[in-house]
């Protein structure tokens, strides 16, 4: 273990925000991780580095978990358990499953991060979530130093959420994440429209169509976080009440939707966004990407307080012209 002091950060989060680590350390084994956080409890764990705005510089002990490795567990007729430690990443575990032929991850490529971080949102995209694969996980109780085994029933899943950005954030280091993939046959899910449109000659895509697509629909419209920082969706689609919903269509009848429940509808924050204005806007370096509303960027040397800045302003707008609250999805620091 080698730790560093006064290291920037900037390439090692997609926003590119150039913030300095008092003392880092990146951390390659099991057995490392519990020997520093023997001596170290009050620590700020950096992974993938892809669902969080920097806003000031860090002053505790920055661990960068680099833990690697894929194992193929127990395998059925027509399922296999496929184990991938944190510091694996995530796009890259994706189509190394379907190089196998393993499938239920592929309408999840292209997601930035990797893939310790990807219970803590739940990420999802297409149609699919974590939740849907997801078997269990193993976490590293940073007090005790013991290992738990966490079910997906005590993962507590929701929309872009679980119970490590709620009860137990900050206590537990995820170290390796188990799912249960198809083998053989696999159930498809192709029912969001961006893909539906995109394989519409295509009536029996396999999984690797599937992830092609997703990729082609998610570089023509989202920014390369290597060329334009940026941490992909920076809000949750709000889901609001049918008595609302039915106020806007008024003077918006074409507004998009997805109906969550009886009385509960999912609305496009990106749309609702856009229909403020803000799309395409820049701010100094800070700004809302042309192609996609829900994305804010960095344009160079924007600052983690500047991008935040313009999230509430766009907060503030949203709540002003539609009566609804934006939720922020990146974690703020």
């Amino acid at each position: 273990m080698n730790l560093q002091k006064n290291i920037s950060l900037k390439n090692y989060n997609t926003f590119g925000i150039d913030v300095i680590a008092d003392r880092f350390i990146e951390i390659n084994s099991l057995a490392d991780l519990k020997k520093i956080t023997t001596s170290e409890k009050d620590i700020f764990l950096l992974s993938g580095g892809s669902n969080m705005l920097l806003t000031k510089s860090i002053d505790k002990l920055v661990i960068h978990l680099n833990l690697k490795g894929i194992i193929v567990n127990d395998t059925e007729k027509q399922s296999v358990f496929v184990t991938a430690e944190a510091g694996e990443n995530w796009h890259e575990f994706v189509l190394w499953c379907i190089s196998q032929n393993y499938g239920g991850l592929e309408n999840l490529s292209l997601i930035p991060g990797n893939v310790g971080t990807a219970p803590i949102q739940n990420i999802g995209a297409y149609g699919v979530e974590i939740k849907d694969t997801f078997y269990q996980l193993e976490a590293l109780e940073i007090v005790t130093g013991k290992i738990k085994i966490f079910t997906k029933e005590e993962c507590d899943f929701g929309y872009r959420n679980s119970v490590f950005k709620n009860e137990l954030k900050g206590k537990y280091i995820i170290i390796n994440v188990t799912f249960k993939l198809t083998k053989n046959k696999h159930k498809t899910n192709i029912s969001y429209g961006a893909i539906k449109t995109y394989l519409q000659n295509n009536p029996n895509p396999s999984i690797k169509d599937i992830s092609d697509a997703v990729i082609a629909i998610r570089k023509s419209k989202l920014p390369d976080p290597k060329k334009i920082g940026n941490s992909g969706s920076f809000f949750k689609n709000p889901v609001i009440d049918k008595n609302l919903f039915k106020k806007l269509t008024k003077n918006h009848p074409n507004i998009p939707h997805y109906i969550v429940s009886e009385n509960e509808i999912k609305v496009p924050a990106g749309w609702l966004i856009e229909q403020c204005g803000f799309k395409g806007k820049r701010f100094g370096d800070a700004g809302v990407h042309e192609k996609q509303a829900l994305v804010l960027v960095n344009y160079g040397n924007a600052t983690g307080k500047e991008i935040y800045q313009l999230a509430k302003k766009i907060q503030q707008t949203v709540k002003k012209e539609f009566n609804i609250n934006l939720e922020i999805e990146v974690n703020i620091i």
